[in-house]
């Protein structure tokens, strides 16, 4: 008999509760997909930090777990709350409440496992999508391959039903202590409103817009873990004050019967809404909190991908480079290497020249935007106990500034396929990064480089900012160009070697140069950065940086698109679980209120309201009901995130306005926010329909 009637039960609660059942499909399908990333990932094989991806993932889910975990106790919660009267009916009848529990149990179980079952037949398709986004993000041709791994299936269970069991012992724990008392008068005192305090309460609005402003400042002093704590301790705080202080705004403005209250049914709305934020503020700071933190996730997801998708591939742009740090190296070895195993188009072999002196590494410490002030005095002029410090230490610019001769420059825009440069004799120019071009325009206006016979100096000729490999290979953010004759006061400073090879690379030519090394233990700033010589650097770019000795434009690209899809999905994937998450607890609550709206919706029929009104109405109550929690999550975060692409952009080059991001995650939760909200709207409306007639 108890299995038979939690069967019954489960199908009805599965109507009831159709949003939650779907959503629990769709979560039980995204564990599955990428939990596959960990135990059925097919790119680890290729790349060297294969581990990467399995980490991130893990993190993930570590933290999708716990929203999960709080979802299912929340809905297991709510549905006992809903159905309290008919379980104390039960125990009226004479059942024991251990035989009440267990009927409960069951049928969360039952519903639990088919959204289980459901999501994982629906998993195994995700993941055959999801492999082949991410083989194209690396270049790569993925075949499908439709298979079951026990790890992957046991993991997502474990997950899964851990969450689901954690949620019911709990309940049991709540439903030990209730009475049939208890249990018949748990709804109704689920919709009492205690309207206590309201006029102090009201003043945690404006308090809390007031620090919510306050945060907006403090975003971009944080420095460290414990003020990011602090500082997302008191942002969640404040999101909770502004549901305590609206409510209690509300119920103050139609006391003092505000002219508002008496236009069209704005006195029905206010009350509705007031009451609902009222019972449920802690519900609803939480999912405001949630929806904050999908939005700031998305945006840093599009950020890296509009990098790999626009800058990435001007990182690199010649097909192999080699860094030598001794000025003499020949490159016979690397030559060997790339003879072997590749068809060489043509090679050149080249060096770097510097002048033991560092007027261009001061004026990129104290002119361009990202260094701000910190390498001036007070006055204004350059600090150059600092600055020698940061360049013995930091490594982002040579010990001594870099140059090179003309010849040599146009030998390799040749080969990059640009336009060759033409300056005077007695003129230089300045090859800069893309992302620094517009800053570094006055350059040339501060510059003494002396001419080869030292009677005088160079004027620049100009500055060029085409991508030219300059992470440490030709130079750390520039080159200085003169002609070939001012190189005889210079001296060499390292060497390097350009190739272009036809077709593409073998998978493994990157490693194979590595191997040269003679010293494989050693990591690449003990190998390029000799402290007697300084002639090695890696540039300005602290987001994302690749530095290395051997670049094979073949293999970097998809180590770091790797690199970058390990970050950008589990991003994606946190945050399109957390707004599933909160979509479904504001649905789940409007469908299931739909039966107490009915009698209010049949008084203000009988008052003269149409249909098409009551309709209206009804649009108005669920929109100001899903707009407030997604509206305050974007105010809040419209200024983070602001501030977080505009550094991006100017860190990066990314040639994208700073609010792009922002919008393309507003638009990107938008979709699925107005989905869920139609099904809601559709049910609310037949349930209420229904029941009127």
């Amino acid at each position: 008999m108890i299995g038979k009637l939690a069967f019954r039960n489960m199908k009805r609660s599965a109507k009831d509760y159709l949003v939650y059942m779907l959503t629990m499909t769709v979560i039980a399908a995204l564990m599955y997909a990428f939990n596959s990333l960990i135990f059925q990932n097919d790119m680890n094989e290729y790349f060297e930090v294969e581990s990467l991806m399995e980490v991130m993932i893990g993190l993930a889910t570590f933290f999708i777990v716990l929203i999960v975990a709080w979802l299912i106790n929340y809905m297991v919660r709510f549905m006992l709350e809903k159905r309290s009267s008919e379980f104390g009916i039960y125990l009226l009848l004479g059942m024991k409440k251990k035989m009440v529990y267990k009927i409960y149990m069951r049928e969360n179980v039952l519903l639990g496992s088919v959204s289980f079952l459901m999501g994982i037949l629906f998993g195994i398709l995700l993941r055959e999508e999801l492999l082949v986004i991410m083989f194209s993000m690396i270049r790569m041709e993925y075949h499908f391959d439709i298979s079951f791994n026990k790890w992957t299936i046991l993991t997502t269970m474990l997950c899964y039903a851990g969450c689901y069991l954690l949620a019911l012992f709990r309940c049991r724990w709540k439903f030990k202590k209730m009475n049939i008392h208890d249990l018949m008068d748990a709804k109704r005192r689920n919709e009492e409103i205690k309207e206590r305090g309201e006029g102090l309460k009201r003043l945690f609005l404006p308090v809390s817009i007031l620090f919510i402003f306050a945060f907006w400042t403090m975003f971009s002093m944080l420095s460290n873990a414990g003020e990011i704590a602090l500082f997302l301790i008191g942002l969640v705080l404040t999101i909770y004050l502004f549901y305590i202080g609206i409510s209690a705004w509300i119920i103050c403005y139609v006391r003092k019967k505000g002219k508002g209250i008496y236009k069209g049914q704005n006195l029905f709305l206010l009350r509705q809404f007031a009451s609902k934020v009222r019972t449920m503020q802690f519900t609803m700071g939480t999912l405001t909190s949630l929806f904050t933190i999908a939005l700031m996730g998305a945006s840093v997801a599009l950020m890296f991908s509009d990098y790999e998708n626009t800058v990435l591939e001007e990182k690199f742009p010649f097909d192999v480079q080699v860094y030598g740090s001794s000025p003499e190296d020949d490159f016979e070895d690397e030559l060997e290497v790339l003879q072997g195993n590749t068809d060489i188009h043509k090679h050149y072999i080249y060096r770097i020249y510097t002048d033991y002196e560092n007027q261009v590494n001061t004026w990129m410490l104290t002119h361009l935007q990202e260094w701000g002030t910190m390498y001036q005095k007070e006055d204004g002029s350059p600090d150059m106990k600092k600055i020698e410090k940061m360049l013995k230490e930091e490594g982002v610019y040579c010990t001594s500034d870099t140059y090179m001769g003309i010849t040599d420059y146009n030998h390799l825009r040749d080969m990059l396929g640009y336009k060759r440069a033409v300056m005077n004799e007695g003129e230089y120019l300045v090859h800069i990064k893309p992302r620094l071009y517009e800053e570094a325009q006055e350059i040339g206006e501060d510059l003494r480089i002396a001419d080869a016979l030292g009677n005088g100096y160079l004027s620049c000729a100009g500055v060029c900012g085409e991508p030219f490999s300059q992470d440490g290979h030709n130079g750390g953010d520039y080159i200085v160009v003169v002609p070939d004759r001012v190189l005889n006061r210079m001296k060499p400073y390292y060497s390097e070697l350009a190739a272009d090879i036809k077709g593409d690379a073998p998978p493994d030519l990157g490693r194979k140069l590595d191997r040269l090394t003679n010293d494989d233990e050693l990591d690449f700033a003990d190998r390029t950065m000799p402290e007697l010589e300084g002639n090695s650097c890696c540039g300005s770019d602290n987001i994302i940086s690749y530095a290395a000795v051997n670049l094979v434009r073949d293999n970097l690209i998809p180590e770091v698109k790797f690199m970058l899809a390990s970050l950008i999905i589990p991003l994606f994937y946190i945050g399109l679980v957390f707004v599933c998450v909160a979509v479904t607890v504001l649905s789940v609550q409007q469908l299931s209120d739909s039966a107490k709206y009915k009698f209010r919706y049949d008084v203000l029929a009988k008052l003269g309201l149409e249909r098409a009104q009551i309709h209206s109405l009804i649009r108005k109550q669920l929109g100001a009901y899903y707009l407030c929690p997604a509206a305050l999550a974007i105010v809040i975060s419209g200024k983070m995130i602001l501030s977080m692409s505009e550094g991006f952009v100017a860190m990066t080059g990314v040639p994208a306005a700073k609010g792009l991001f922002f919008a393309k995650s507003i638009a990107l939760f938008f979709g699925i926010y107005v989905v869920y909200f139609a099904v809601t709207y559709v049910g609310f409306i037949r349930n209420v329909d229904e029941k009127r007639r």
